[in-house]
């Protein structure tokens, strides 16, 4: 396609292609709300198609002249944006800064942004960009794990990233001659391919930090995921088997994050929410699920559930395993508090004491 400044873009074949020469206004609309930061010469103008793929949007935009985008709190206000975009730069270089911090992203590369927080991206020239926008709930994964791999630029020189960016750059090539049934699943596809880089680059991450742990602190880290589906579970259980006082449990943990007790409800409600994602088709329900893994009450689950991914399981489940766009639209709009399972301090939990 090619594209200059100021023209308009005719759609695609298929009825799931959207496009505009609004920048700002059709990024705001397509990716999440943003604000451009406005030139002499006044806004940005150029050309911006939206494909779509079930709940996968695959945003391409293509500018002859540099370009600012910012979204901060009014922005995140005015709709928080409950998902997480992939940004391929195709030509061009681009700027990125989240989290504390900034990289630059240049052709081929790619790099996460959680579209939920405030970030920046800039562009000094013309350049064509790809945004990969995928919901939250679909990856099922932590958002400390999202947090910690954000506006870092990612070469495609082995792993996931290998795959993932050319497979994205050819899906932008073809996507107006797809049918609509095979882009929903070409849609779960590169969600399950996101999920599995986050887990690559995070997993790089534990790797490193587990290196530099107390031998105890692992220790006690295995027992506790296996002994999970116990209800009893404790801090005082887990001091007891490991010959050591409850007191310097705690202070073995002081540099972990996060308590003992806040890391056995994170980890009971992590496994939760991988059963429930399965697909099959017979499922448990979500009461036996939350009693495999620990939980005395499903009213308690429910919460933890609630605070850790922002959508209570039934909803979630109904979102994740089911089909295409509709299968997403059971949740679209309702935005939750999203962080670390068990870090919200649920009330209620009487199976997993947390002494101060």
């Amino acid at each position: 396609m090619s594209a200059r400044p100021g023209t308009a873009v005719t759609p695609g074949i298929d009825a799931s292609t959207d496009a505009s020469t609004e920048v700002a206004d059709a990024v705001s609309r397509w990716l999440a709300p943003v604000r451009e930061a406005i030139r002499q010469d006044g806004s940005a103008s150029g050309v911006v198609t939206a494909r779509h793929f079930g709940y996968v949007r695959l945003v391409a935009c293509e500018t002859g002249a540099p370009l600012r985008l910012r979204r901060g709190p009014r922005s995140i206000a005015q709709d928080p944006a409950d998902a997480i975009a992939l940004l391929v730069p195709q030509e061009g270089t681009v700027r990125l800064a989240q989290d504390g911090r900034g990289a630059s992203v240049e052709s081929g590369q790619l790099a996460l942004v959680d579209l939920r927080r405030a970030f920046s991206v800039e562009q000094r020239g013309p350049a064509r960009v790809l945004f990969l926008r995928l919901p939250v709930h679909a990856l099922r994964l932590p958002a400390a794990h999202l947090r910690s791999v954000t506006a870092r630029a990612l070469a495609p020189a082995g792993g996931v990233a290998a795959l993932l960016a050319p497979f994205l750059l050819d899906l932008d090539a073809s996507a107006s001659r797809m049918p609509a049934a095979v882009g929903e699943r070409i849609g779960g596809i590169v969600t399950e391919m996101v999920a599995a880089l986050v887990d690559e680059l995070t997993e790089d991450v534990r790797g490193t930090a587990e290196a530099e742990r107390h031998p105890l602190v692992v220790t006690i880290r295995q027992y506790i995921d296996r002994h999970l589906g116990d209800p009893e579970l404790s801090a005082e259980r887990i001091a007891g088997a490991h010959l050591i006082s409850v007191r310097y449990l705690h202070r073995l943990f002081e540099g972990e994050g996060i308590t003992v007790g806040k890391l056995i409800q994170r980890r009971r409600v992590e496994q939760c929410a991988r059963e429930l994602s399965r697909r099959g088709r017979v499922s448990p329900s979500i009461s036996v699920v939350a009693s495999r893994w620990g939980f005395r009450s499903t009213a308690h689950f429910s919460r933890a559930f609630k605070a850790a991914y922002g959508h209570a399981p039934r909803q979630w489940r109904r979102a994740v395993t089911g089909a295409g766009e509709g299968g997403a639209q059971g949740i679209h709009g309702v935005h939750g508090v999203h962080g670390v399972p068990g870090d919200h301090g649920v009330p209620g939990d009487h199976g997993v004491t947390d002494p101060a």
